[in-house]
């Protein structure tokens, strides 16, 4: 995994607080089914909750159930905002903070996940999210096994105006991210962004094929890919960490996007997906267009969920 840990400076505090402030009101979208359900355990605000209420809210929203006993271990019956927000912020500690702000040129991304996850539309996010930081892109369609996906990235490539380096379905897809990678470098090109296979997960020749990627794109460049991003359903819940798991045990998974999150009233398994497998969430998505991700912050995050049952605290 490329990446170090973030020294705090005070121009980096600055940052942070200023894409928080862009993100607020995105985070209420992207929750709006998991607060339905959080409201319908309590109705209205209160400045204490009781035990049982939060268990059953948090159990509403899917976090796992291992995962709750763990967040409130030792709370007591009645439980203020300042003492669950503490136990919740908690759960993503184990993940590593990666700082990302002096990259290597090109800087190469694997993107991996299971047909439906969102892949080519997460693709398409990270490649428009570069292109408006002032970076240049190329797009890499890995994913010879399905016809459709090389032509949705296509069709992608030419919206956002970024070059992709294809070959036509069955090909060798770690020909295609050797070729891209040395696209990128032949160019200067800032950012390589290569899509791979999606076949489930349990099959032997997807996990021989992305680790011969993997191997090829260390080839093409020391050290790529310098990130492996794994694309989650967040309508799956809880059930995609099984996915991920399997994923990460293949070739290592060095961060997460959760998808779709605005269509499920699962916003709580982030905090199971996070927990369990020690990987941080970079972003989520949250709708269909080029510009529907966001970064993601566990602070605001666990403040978006408290504030739906908190009044605010004197």
């Amino acid at each position: 995994m490329f990446g170090f840990l973030k020294k705090g400076n005070e121009k980096q505090k600055s940052e942070d607080i200023i894409k928080e402030e862009d993100n607020s009101g995105f985070f209420s979208k992207a929750l709006s089914k998991t607060f339905e359900n959080i409201k319908a355990v309590v109705p209205q605000k209160k400045e204490k909750i009781s035990f049982d209420e939060i268990e059953e809210l948090l159990i509403e929203a899917d976090m796992e159930y291992e995962i709750i006993e763990k967040a409130m271990d030792g709370l007591p019956e009645y439980i203020t905002r300042k003492q669950l927000r503490h136990r919740l912020v908690m759960l993503f500690e184990h993940a590593p903070d990666v700082d990302l702000s002096n990259l290597p040129k090109p800087f190469v991304r694997l993107i991996i996940g299971v047909n439906g996850a969102g892949k080519t539309t997460t693709i398409a996010k990270l490649a428009n999210k570069s292109k408006k930081e002032g970076k240049s892109v190329i797009l890499g369609a890995g994913d010879t096994f399905r016809a459709a996906a090389i032509e949705q990235l296509s069709t992608w490539a030419n919206k956002l105006n970024v070059p992709i380096i294809k070959t036509q379905q069955g090909h060798d897809a770690s020909a295609v991210a050797y070729d891209t990678i040395s696209s990128a470098i032949a160019k200067n090109i800032d950012n390589v962004i290569i899509d791979t296979a999606g076949r489930l997960q349990t099959q032997t020749n997807l996990s021989n094929e992305l680790k011969k990627i993997v191997k090829v794109c260390s080839k093409a460049m020391s050290d790529a890919p310098h990130q492996k991003l794994m694309i989650l359903d967040g309508t799956q819940g809880n059930s995609a960490i099984a996915q991920a798991r399997a994923f990460n045990e293949m070739v290592g998974i060095d961060g997460i996007i959760v998808t779709k999150l605005d269509g499920t009233a699962k916003g709580g398994a982030l905090f199971s997906i996070s927990n369990q497998l020690e990987v941080p969430i970079f972003y989520i998505g949250i709708g269909e267009s080029a510009e529907d991700l966001i970064e993601f912050s566990p602070d605001e995050f666990v403040d978006s969920l408290l504030n739906e049952i908190y009044t605010e605290e004197k």
